[in-house]
């Protein structure tokens, strides 16, 4: 066919050897022939193949401490030139240019170096500029050229000469360009956003692993992850993580970062539905547990515990989807795998991202992640009563929750154990309201308990309630021009109030 070339003749100029002899090999039996820099050219040498150095090609050493080696007409002219162009063709000749037909090419490791917390100089040292001109070149001209921008196109192109030989389509050279633009575009914007600091300029982001899922929030809509998911967790077994399961694994390792102390959190929908601390894992369980065994179902667990055989026996009476521990005991994991959709994760320690990413209308919304948690210190005692220790430690731990509810949100709470919780109302009576009504349905007691509110209360209506069910102490956010009203009620009927000057909202 007419769009199909020949692979003639490589140019290779590679920072990493991994896999690199398999395509020699692969090449080389095709006939094709090298051109190489430095290492690149000893290491194809010494498979025991014929490479061309670029100085013999273009009469210039590599100069500049290396920072220019293949920057020659020489060797752009053949990755550039037009094979159907009578003047490019005229050109090349004259000038003793030979056509370039394939490019493998790497990159300086930018990232890994602004990573490992290297110097300044040593970052800008590890900005390619011979490799991604030449992954642009070779992109460029696809209708003639194949170009190999990284690693990960190894394979591919091993499949395509095992395939075909050293014969390639207009099709299969498009698509190596594609994903030689995704390189580069990708370390362009590595390299901008560590000049740009904490500045926020411009929003350059970019993901290069992509994770096709069954489907996006409902069957009918389709779904990608990008990201490194293995960088977090490991999985030891289940089915294929859905769009959804990985909202509520994200919702519950922000959520369980806030605990230090033993404690587990069961998730449903991105919220908490049950939570509780203890000194014994399995007594946070049932704790948990106890909140709302109803929502439990089909949920997502944490911990920040390993999990041992006594918590698995019981965890395991229970239908859920996932199941995220820092570890897992032997004999727990014998029976946590008994059924075998189930998603068993182990949470690495790794950082998660400091900025949150959503799109709204035709652009895009960036903040910082809420990261603040109250101390003690943040505490402001408003009201004429102070709430002693006990109180203190469960209003702070109320407020960890409601950060992580949705909005309009209160949680209820008592000895380190969420009661219950109302979110996503419209009306914060209405989120008080129904977490009132379902402790009822648990039974829990609501005397002495706690009450946490994601912002201000603009009317004493909530504290009024609140009072009426037994609730003694109230952590908010404070800031309303009517915070005294609530103030009030709360100093006439015998209740603590604290503020933090922090709101939670969550959208």
């Amino acid at each position: 066919m007419i769009d199909n070339k020949r692979i003639k003749t490589a140019l290779v100029s590679v920072y990493h050897k991994d896999k690199l002899d398999i395509i020699v090999k692969l090449l080389a039996e095709q006939g094709v022939k090298f051109i190489s820099t430095g290492g690149t050219q000893e290491f194809i040498e010494s498979l025991g193949f014929e490479c061309q150095a670029v100085e013999s090609l273009t009469g210039y050493p590599s100069i500049l401490g290396g920072r220019v080696k293949t920057l020659h007409p020489k060797i752009f002219g053949g990755i550039l030139t037009r094979r159907d162009n009578a003047t490019d063709n005229e050109q090349i000749a004259q000038y003793e240019i030979p056509e370039i037909d394939l490019v493998i090419v790497d990159l300086y490791p930018f990232e890994d170096t602004v990573a490992s917390g290297a110097d300044a100089q040593s970052i800008i040292e590890k900005i390619d500029i011979g490799g991604i001109s030449l992954i642009r070149a070779a992109a460029k001209n696809f209708k003639d050229v194949v170009i190999v921008a990284s690693q990960a196109q190894y394979e591919p192109l091993a499949e395509l000469l095992a395939e075909k030989g050293a014969e390639t389509t207009l099709e299969d050279r498009r698509w190596f360009a594609k994903e030689a633009f995704a390189v580069s575009s990708g370390y362009d914007s590595a390299i901008f956003n560590w000049f740009d600091g904490e500045s926020n300029s411009y929003l350059r982001y970019t993901e290069n692993e992509e994770k096709a899922l069954r489907y996006g929030e409902n069957p009918h809509q389709s779904a990608l992850f990008f990201g490194k998911f293995d960088e977090l967790f490991e999985q030891l077994q289940g089915k294929e993580i859905s769009y959804n399961n990985l909202l509520d694994i994200d919702a519950a390792v922000n959520l369980i970062a806030d605990f230090e102390d033993i404690t587990f959190a069961i998730l449903k929908h991105n919220n908490a539905c049950g939570l509780a601390s203890r000194p014994v894992l399995l007594d946070a369980w049932n704790a948990a547990l106890a909140g709302d065994p109803v929502s439990a179902f089909g949920g997502v667990l944490i911990t920040n515990a390993i999990v041992d055989k006594a918590t698995a026996e019981e965890i395991n009476k229970l239908f859920f989807e996932v199941i995220i521990a820092p570890d897992y005991d032997i004999d727990a994991l014998e029976i946590l795998t008994q059924k075998k959709n189930r998603i068993i994760l182990i949470q690495k320690q790794a950082k998660l991202k400091k900025r949150q990413i959503r799109t709204v209308l035709n652009g895009v919304l960036v903040q910082d992640k809420d990261t603040k948690t109250e101390t003690p210190d943040d505490l402001k005692v408003v009201t004429t009563l102070a709430p002693d220790a006990a109180q203190v430690d469960d209003l702070l731990f109320a407020n960890k929750l409601v950060k992580h509810s949705k909005s309009n949100a209160i949680v209820l709470a008592k000895n380190r154990q969420l009661l219950a919780s109302g979110v996503g109302q419209t009306s914060r009576v209405d989120a008080l309201k129904q977490a009132i009504e379902k402790a009822g349905t648990f039974g829990f007691d609501l005397n002495g308990a706690v009450m946490a509110s994601d912002a201000f209360f603009p009317f004493p209506d909530c504290v009024e309630i609140a009072d009426k069910a037994g609730i003694t102490a109230v952590i908010q956010p404070g800031g309303s021009i009517k915070d005294q009203l609530s103030i009030d009620y709360c100093n006439e009927h015998g209740m603590a109030m604290v503020v933090t000057g922090f709101r939670h909202f969550k959208h």
